[in-house]
């Protein structure tokens, strides 16, 4: 069975690199804590992680709005709460400073795009709390959200498989010789219904990580994506580029760069378990699975951790 996290670990004691941390691998599945990480990488690896920073994207108006993703054009995109909200064309709503006008569908029965008449990001700043859902049932810190690489704002939702990390456990890494490189991407809201393919997302790939990942790939080593969005962009620009990208990763589009994956643990039928099965093959994200049920890991993103190793 698995059950959802309600707080963050440092609520009741553990700090987040003493989280739970479940290691699979053609050999078998080891239970561990997300500190002991380095026992299961090898001096050469390449880390790559998310700097995207989250925002404070849920703001109290005539309805609760969730900021998404800014888009070319200045516009948002933009989710109605609570929940079953429905909007129409050329609706208003008020915000705590001006309002937004809901111009066209972005993802129907869902997302709207919107025009802002103020400056989103001082809006947040201002206004802004971290988006929560239903299974945490209290409002934590916008600093709760936040993973240790975070340079970057623009993640409406965390990219919270980098959340176990700490400074402390980062230096040991290095200091074992893991390499560190980042990507950002921006993502969006996590509440698309099940089942659909994820929307586009704001990435880039610097040159030197690309260059990296190129160089740990000749050498033998293995390059761990830290999360499902260090993952997209990656494959989505193994030479580095940036932009936004649509690739759904899955069956049909196994990943071709990351041989590894950091993950938390995701509802299973959502798109992010088919990427999971894109690196590590449907077989050993099963007996993942099975094993993380049995042993009552915690789900979302203040819960467990996962490494699969499928090479």
């Amino acid at each position: 069975m698995m059950i959802s996290a309600v707080e963050p670990p440092e609520a009741h004691g553990v700090r987040r690199d003493e989280v739970r941390m479940l290691v699979a691998s053609p050999s078998g599945v080891k239970h561990a804590h997300f500190n002991d990480l380095a026992q299961f990488l090898r001096p050469g690896d390449l880390v790559v992680v998310n700097n995207s920073g989250t925002m404070p994207a849920a703001v109290d108006g005539s309805l609760t709005v969730h900021f998404s993703t800014w888009l070319d054009d200045g516009s948002w995109v933009v989710e109605l709460r609570p929940e079953g909200t429905e909007g129409h064309v050329g609706q208003r709503v008020s915000l705590p400073e001006g309002h937004l006008e809901l111009i066209e569908p972005y993802e129907p029965g869902r997302l709207w795009r919107a025009r802002v008449s103020v400056d989103v990001p001082s809006l947040l700043a201002r206004f802004g709390r971290p988006i929560k859902y239903s299974y945490v049932p209290q409002q934590w810190p916008l600093a709760d959200y936040q993973t240790v690489f975070a340079r970057d704002s623009g993640s409406a939702e965390m990219p919270s498989a980098g959340r176990p990390f700490s400074p402390e456990l980062v230096t040991s890494l290095v200091s074992a010789g893991v390499l560190f490189a980042p990507i950002t991407l921006h993502t969006g809201v996590s509440s698309i219904e099940e089942g659909k393919p994820p929307l586009p997302e704001r990435f880039h790939v610097p040159a030197l990580t690309a260059r990296l990942v190129s160089m740990t790939r000749a050498a033998g080593g293995r390059v761990i994506a830290v999360g499902t969005t260090v993952t997209r962009a990656l494959e989505s620009a193994p030479d580095g580029g940036e932009g936004w990208t649509d690739l759904v990763l899955g069956p049909s589009r196994p990943a071709k760069i990351v041989n590894g994956l950091i993950t938390g643990w995701h509802a299973p039928g959502a798109s992010h378990l088919q990427l999971l099965q894109a690196v590590a093959g449907r077989d050993l994200v099963d007996v993942a699975y099975e094993a993380a049920a049995r042993e009552g890991y915690l789900w979302h993103e203040f819960g467990d951790s996962c490494l699969l190793l499928p090479a």
